[in-house]
This record gives C-alpha cells, sequence and structure tokens, in this order.
C-alpha cells in the first residue's frame, strides 16, 4: 500500500504542490524528503547521505528480524508492533534505494500549526512503536513461577 500510494501520488501530483482535501485540515501534497522520519536531517548536505540511511535502514530492518523471531509468541502486540516497523522501514528503505530520498504526501495542519508531511510507511514505523510501548507500559509481566515459591 505505501508504495502504491507513493507511485499515485508521483504520477498524479506534481513536485511540491498541493491538493485541499479538507480546508483548513489537510491536503495531499507531493514532497520529497532526503532526511529520516518528519524531515530531521534534510537540511544537512553530505553526498553518502542517502548511503549511509539506507545501510543504517538495513541494518535496523535485521535488528527487526532477529527481535521478531525471538519474541514469545504469545506477546501479539509486541508482534504487530515489530510487523507495522518492519513494514515501514521496507517500505522507506525501497524509496531512498530508487530515487535518494523518501515521498511524502500526508500533510496536515490545525490553527496554524503545520505538522511534518508523512507518508504510509512512516505511519506503519509511529504505529508500530507506539504499540510496543503500550506493551511495555500495559503488557502482561510473565513472571517465573519457580521465583514466586518459597
Amino acid at each position: 500500500m505505501d508504495q502504491y500510494t507513493k507511485f499515485m501520488v508521483s504520477l498524479h501530483i506534481p513536485l511540491n504542490y498541493s491538493i485541499k482535501v479538507v480546508e483548513g485540515f489537510f491536503n495531499l501534497t507531493h514532497i520529497r524528503n532526503s532526511g529520516v522520519a518528519f524531515g530531521l536531517f534534510a537540511s544537512q548536505q553530505s553526498e553518502y547521505k542517502a548511503l549511509m540511511f539506507i545501510a543504517i535502514s538495513t541494518i535496523a530492518i535485521m535488528a527487526i528480524l532477529v527481535i521478531f523471531h525471538q519474541t514469545p509468541k504469545e506477546k501479539k502486540i509486541v508482534q504487530t508492533g515489530l510487523i507495522l516497523i518492519f513494514s515501514g522501514a521496507i517500505g522507506n528503505l525501497i524509496d531512498r534505494s530508487l530515487h535518494g530520498e523518501v515521498i511524502d504526501f500526508v500533510d496536515f495542519f490545525i490553527e496554524g500549526y503545520h505538522f511534518p508531511a508523512f507518508n504510509i510507511a512512516d505511519s506503519c514505523i509511529t504505529i508500530g512503536v507506539a504499540l510496543m510501548v503500550v506493551d511495555l507500559f500495559c503488557g502482561d509481566s510473565h513472571s517465573d513461577s519457580s521465583a514466586n515459591t518459597l
């Protein structure tokens, strides 16, 4: 879905152009982000920046796979979070590999506050992290039954 929506945005919305969807709240805006999430480091200039982000993403994807396979099967919220983070990382890695930057298009703003544009991959990563935080604070704590025995 991430790559399809980015393809459709690239095909139908000129770069740096916005289409108003909900007046004063939501636009579809075709921009390119050479930085990381929410435009961080986009202004940094380096011919190796895209390669560095590709390498970091690849390492993170491998780490996510290892963590996923080490996560107990009953930890469904954590597994779902890891799958979402993995999916988002793959989606943005494809963009960086093909374009050297990421295509962003979801553009929200409320009463003068403009949220940085993002894409479906970014949403997957954000929701995945949120699920893992929820599990961290609200998940079942599996205590070792032998530790409770006197």
